[in-house]
């Protein structure tokens, strides 16, 4: 008898998606798990969201949304994890139904991507966090801040009051928030136990943070590409460490595939560690898994 069960259907949505390395991700962490799912990158620019998701078909499973879209993803979703509402950013939706209604559970694995990604870096605890950009990954560094222990968060901008709601999620989770320019980052007095920067990636600053701070703290880039990036190279000048958005990428993504597996964020899945070592492969490799 023909199996008439399709194919579940999945993909990172973007836009420009052309550099993404979630499929690859993804579809090794399928291989292994031994599941014939179809994971793709859709180029989907902003104000197109909504539109691609009502034409989902039956078989669609899930998306991973990046820029400019873990906004603009909020009015649509039914239901949202704490952190997706914390951050007011979703990068991670999981499709169901209910009485034959098409549901849209949102999630933000960025968060505990970060934090995981963090620790595989050296870093489980920091009390001075320098923040750099005050987007929908900036919440997320904020949060993951709050995880790591922070007690103060410095938010650096080009313009402060863009900051405004960064500032407020710090305040909500107890942090003490201020707020600086990116022309002002070579103050000589700047501490910083770990500097997170949610820039574009190409991003070249006009100044430089202290040497001894670039020296002492964690550079966590989210940014891989280019690599090395123009605030890695001046990190790299002072002998400083410097880890890149690769890390993020890897552990949020394991989060994901938790997700649309099991449904649960927190469920971890069968052989997790064969799942992540196939997926660190083939991240390294840099060639996608075939299907």
């Amino acid at each position: 008898m023909p199996n008439d069960i399709p194919t579940p259907r999945l993909a990172v949505l973007g836009s420009p998606i052309g550099h993404s390395k979630s499929p690859m991700l993804h579809r090794a962490a399928y291989r292994e798990l031994g599941l014939d799912w179809q994971y793709d990158a859709i180029e989907v620019g902003a104000g197109s969201l909504a539109e691609f998701v009502d034409g989902l078909g039956n078989d669609w499973r899930g998306l991973s949304l990046t820029m400019p879209l873990k906004r603009e993803a909020l009015p649509l979703i039914d239901d949202l994890d704490r952190l997706a509402q914390l951050t007011n950013a979703v990068n991670t939706v999981l499709i169901g139904s209910n009485l034959g209604r098409r549901t849209l559970f949102g999630f933000n694995t960025d968060v505990p991507g970060l934090v995981r990604a963090l620790g595989a870096s050296g870093v489980t605890q920091a009390t001075h966090v320098t923040i750099l950009g005050a987007g929908a990954t900036g919440a997320s560094a904020m949060v993951a801040a709050a995880d790591l222990g922070a007690e103060t968060v410095d938010v650096v901008v080009r313009n402060p009051a863009k900051a405004t709601t960064l500032v407020e999620l710090g305040h909500q989770l107890g942090l003490v928030v201020t707020v600086s320019t990116l022309r002002s980052i070579d103050a000589p007095g700047r501490i910083s136990d770990l500097v997170i920067s949610t820039l574009p990636g190409g991003t070249v600053l006009e100044e430089q943070f202290p040497t001894s701070l670039r020296a002492n703290a964690l550079l966590f880039d989210v940014a891989y590409s280019p690599w090395p990036s123009a605030l890695a190279h001046s990190w790299g000048h002072a002998h400083g460490t410097v880890a890149s958005g690769l890390g993020l990428l890897l552990h949020q993504a394991l989060i994901q595939v938790r997700i649309f597996v099991a449904g649960d964020p927190f469920e971890p899945l069968p052989q997790e560690d064969s799942v992540l070592a196939a997926m660190s492969g083939a991240l390294r490799s840099g060639e996608p898994v075939k299907e």
